[in-house]
């Protein structure tokens, strides 16, 4: 027979099994994930805003005032020419260009499409220049130099970027050339902090091209298209019969009417 200690003590012990509560493990964990997630979004979210605040206090020297309108002059191996705007072509005719890229000068009378547009191929540089005209900055890149994730920097500073365009160049003498209107930057490394600079102080320099208020859209119907694009060609020596110079003597400024 069984004791009524025993009996007392055995029920005393199912008791204790039947009220013991699991460590509801699964729940804690779910809960670490989620604080772990939330943890390194808000890292990175805070790294990536101290990473934009140092970047714009290193371009703040590189913006256009009143009192430094040309800020690239601070800017090593920025070659700057003037331009007569105005100068405009037809689209079959090619104009005799001095510098490769060109960076000002005669261009054909429709604008490049120029909005944060990156061309998969060369494009004519007559068209370009004149979206230099109307305060682009253009990147020109050797296609042979410039692949992979160096090409993917470049694409970087330009999609989504109003007044930027990027295309390839045949035979470029560097891996990388910079364009706006009477300025050009070539380097060697599409990482060189100079790109930037270049970007910060003469796209939409007001200062520096002689459009101020016109337009990068793509035209229409009838003008440059950005799906098909005038092929790429060599511009040919200065003086080569049926080409056009690359400056006129008395040129004058004929507006685009901001369009």
């Amino acid at each position: 027979m069984v004791s009524g200690n025993k009996s007392k003590a055995a029920r005393s012990s199912r008791t204790a099994v039947v009220s013991q509560k699991s460590t509801p493990w699964g729940l804690i964990a779910a809960v670490l994930v989620v604080v772990l997630f939330a943890g390194a979004v808000f890292g990175y979210a805070f790294l990536r805003n101290q990473q934009n605040q140092a970047k714009s206090e290193a371009l703040a020297p590189f913006t256009p005032t009143a009192q430094n309108q040309d800020p690239s002059a601070q800017i090593p191996g920025v070659v700057v020419q003037k331009y007569p705007g105005g100068q405009h072509i037809a689209p079959n005719v090619q104009v005799a260009y001095t510098h490769s890229p060109p960076f000002g000068g005669a261009h054909d009378n429709s604008w490049a499409a120029c909005n944060g547009v990156v061309y998969p191929n060369p494009v004519r540089s007559e068209n370009l220049v004149h979206s230099l005209e109307h305060g682009a900055v253009w990147i020109a890149y050797n296609p042979d130099q410039v692949t992979g994730d160096a090409l993917e920097s470049l694409r970087s500073k330009v999609e989504n970027q109003p007044y930027t365009v990027m295309s390839p160049y045949p035979g470029l003498d560097q891996s990388v050339s910079l364009q706006s209107w009477g300025h050009q930057l070539k380097v060697s490394d599409a990482s060189d902090a100079r790109i930037d600079q270049f970007i910060a102080a003469l796209r939409l320099n007001q200062y520096m091209y002689p459009e101020p208020g016109a337009s990068c859209n793509e035209i229409g119907p009838g003008g440059f298209s950005q799906d098909n694009p005038p092929p790429f060609a060599p511009a040919p020596a200065p003086g080569t019969p049926g080409t056009q110079p690359e400056t006129s003597a008395g040129a004058g400024v004929t507006p685009d009417g901001g369009s």
